[in-house]
């Protein structure tokens, strides 16, 4: 399994904004996409316009095809108006176990 670990900082007044891009987009992708596993987005308990993305995809083909899915897209395009320029950081590993 590959896990997709996002953070990103989001600008002063957008968070409502991007809080339901960030909804639909994530429920798009556990409910439409099989090989989507886990879509949880967690906030920065000291700063609450910086959020983490914990995405886990069955294999690279999951990945490729989240990428490729139409909601991604109308993603891309909030996350253009809603996120910092350049506090986007994400991160690709293989998963080594879960608990539960």
């Amino acid at each position: 399994m590959i896990a997709l670990v996002v953070s990103v900082q989001v600008e002063p007044g957008s968070r409502s904004d991007f809080l339901a891009a960030i909804e639909a987009n994530a429920h798009a992708s556990f409910n439409d996409e099989p090989g989507c596993l886990y879509f949880d987005v967690v906030c920065d308990q000291k700063d609450d316009h910086h959020f983490f993305f914990y995405e886990l995809y069955a294999d690279e083909a999951a990945v490729e095809a989240h990428r490729a899915a139409p909601h991604f897209k109308v993603w891309r395009e909030a996350a253009a108006a809603y996120v910092v320029p350049g506090s986007q950081v994400n991160c690709l590993a293989d998963q080594l176990f879960h608990h539960a």
